[in-house]
């Protein structure tokens, strides 16, 4: 078996796995399992033509697979996911998946492929050289307008509405005002993934992004955006904790990096305003070797309000 059919039995297993999960309503799981292959297509999309055995228009059909991938998690997370993309549409995907080497018929669905940028899986970005503009050694050469242009509106937000309020139980939303990093003002397209996990580093609820910084100034990067704790604080398994994690993308590599993390635990859960340290990256879920990003005064900001019935 080459290593094509190999990499394509491996794809398909992850897509029964995530349509499995789907059509027994585990939908958290799910997702997850989508936005995995959504990165493994991604990747296959990319690959070089000298390292590749699938021709430019394959490629083009993998990743629109993977865009579709992505509209089915996010109609897993909208409470009109009847609107949405539906499980019986992935479905359909799965014999063009399987036979990719040889299809040549339309796609099914209206969409493009998924942005050629790379957002990295937790952990993987270890693998990589360090960043050129670390903290302590200083910002990158250049401004962002000295930049090759990049892909417009890649990062909209996958912001969840509020859950139903039940009596005796409390739901939090977190504004996320500003970040103060020294090098605000050339972080390009920024974001800040938000997740909740347990003691052991899993999800506890679905993933969070936020849309893109609303501005940036001196030494700051403005959000102004709320996000919606979607579990109840009193449902939260015991040394779980709330993460932030930096992003911003980095034209020279291609892909969307982590700059930087941070958290709050739950003993520091309450309304009000809040201002939190920043850690160094790879974002460390299970909180056992963290390394303060900066000795500088450098924070990120909030504002967390309980709503209790």
């Amino acid at each position: 078996m080459s290593e094509m059919n190999k990499t394509l039995q491996r794809l398909l297993a992850s897509f029964r796995k995530g349509t499995d999960f789907d059509s027994w309503g585990q939908l958290v799981e799910a997702v997850d399992e989508y936005h995995i292959l959504a990165r493994q297509l991604q990747k296959e999309a990319q690959a070089p033509a000298n390292s590749s055995e699938l021709t430019e228009d394959q490629k083009k059909t993998i990743g629109k697979i993977a865009t579709c991938l992505e509209l089915r998690s996010a109609a897993l997370q909208s409470t009109q996911s009847q609107e949405g993309f539906k499980l019986e549409d992935i479905k359909k995907l799965e014999p063009i998946l399987t036979n990719i080497l040889s299809y040549n018929k339309a796609f099914p669905f209206d969409v493009q492929p998924v942005p050629l940028r790379r957002i990295l899986a937790p952990g993987e970005e270890e693998n990589l050289e360090v960043e050129d503009e670390e903290e302590e050694g200083g910002a990158g050469a250049g401004s962002p307008d000295s930049f090759p242009a990049r892909v417009p509106g890649a990062i909209q937000g996958t912001l969840l509405p509020r859950l139903p309020s039940e009596p005796g139980m409390t739901l939090l939303t977190i504004k996320i005002e500003k970040i103060g990093l020294k090098d605000a003002g050339q972080c390009i397209d920024p974001y800040i993934t938000v997740s909740v996990k347990d003691v052991n580093g899993l999800d506890l609820t679905p993933v969070q992004d936020t849309p893109m910084a609303s501005r940036k100034e001196d030494t700051y990067v403005h959000f102004n955006v709320e996000i919606e704790i979607q579990k109840h604080v009193e449902t939260l398994t015991k040394g779980a904790a709330i993460f932030f994690e930096f992003k911003h993308y980095k034209p020279k590599k291609r892909f969307t990096s982590t700059k930087c993390f941070a958290f709050i635990e739950l003993d520091e859960i309450k309304s009000g305003q809040m201002v939190i340290e920043l850690y160094r990256k790879p974002t460390d879920f299970k909180r056992k070797k963290l390394q303060l990003l900066t000795k500088k005064p450098l924070y990120l900001h909030l504002h967390q309000t309980c709503h209790k019935e």
